[in-house]
């Protein structure tokens, strides 16, 4: 399966969208680590209608005027990546959840370490807000795209909500 990206400016720094012909598939950060997330070779394609679409959402995003993202997404990972990527996907726009709330909303109580580890392996950023992901105590934690990132993303969605 081919593989497509162009790059986005945005409020935290330079976002490269991949995508296949039918889904969205990584949303990756300006330093990425190219271990975080394994792709085939890409292909850059500024006019792929997937990764258009993904910009003009995620450009609504950050001048808070969109608070959910409606995109075909395909993730590639193992299930149990699978299942905490998709309970990100349920974590309210504005609002937070620890490691341990995730373990528990896809029941594996005892999963909080693994529920870490699949957060920070999440290809999707942003659109897969694992950015409303904190430690127990509420404090800011890992974050793929940086932790100054993380909380700008958090206060935009405070003050947008």
């Amino acid at each position: 399966m081919r593989l497509f990206f162009k790059y986005m400016p945005s409020p935290v720094g330079v976002l490269r969208l991949v995508a296949h012909d039918q889904a969205l598939v990584a949303v990756l950060w300006e330093n990425e680590n190219p271990k975080r997330v394994r792709l085939a070779e890409l292909i850059e394609h500024n006019q792929h209608p997937i990764l258009l679409e993904t910009e003009r959402q995620l450009s609504e995003y950050f001048v808070a005027k969109r608070q959910c993202f409606d995109l075909p997404l395909d993730f590639a990972g193992t299930d149990f990546q699978k299942q905490v990527w998709q309970a990100l996907l349920q974590i309210p726009f504005g609002e937070t959840r620890s490691y341990k709330d995730i373990a528990l909303q896809i029941g594996n109580v005892k999963a909080v370490r693994a529920v870490g580890a699949a957060n920070g392996k999440n290809p999707i950023s942003i659109i897969a807000p694992c950015h409303r992901v904190v430690g127990a105590n509420g404090k800011l934690v890992g974050f793929a795209g940086g932790l100054d990132n993380k909380d700008i993303l958090l206060k935009l969605e405070k003050i947008a909500n």
